[in-house]
């Protein structure tokens, strides 16, 4: 399944709590459940006004449609073309 970065753009993020942040992934989990497989949620990075989260998921529809039924915002999708990391600059 291709990869995704999706941006949520909360402002605050980066101040909640152990339990908001709970709350939040179980409602993911819980959407997820439900969508057959559709979709799945590798990891999710908080920083201050924002939630940047990696999916696997079948199109950039399944996404918006975890969102929707989530109810959690949506600032952009992003389809990953490639992931590099210092490997990739090493020599052949």
């Amino acid at each position: 399944m291709p990869r995704y970065l999706i941006e949520r753009e909360i402002p605050g993020a980066g101040r909640m709590t152990a339990d908001e942040l709970h709350a939040i992934s179980a409602k993911s989990n819980q959407v997820l459940a439900g969508m057959a497989g559709r979709a799945q949620w590798v990891h999710s990075y908080v920083t201050d006004d924002a939630i940047t989260c990696v999916y696997l998921a079948e199109d950039a529809d399944a996404v918006r449609e975890h969102a929707d039924c989530g109810g959690f915002p949506v600032t952009t999708i992003r389809e990953v073309a490639a992931v590099i990391d210092p490997a990739t600059g090493e020599p052949g």
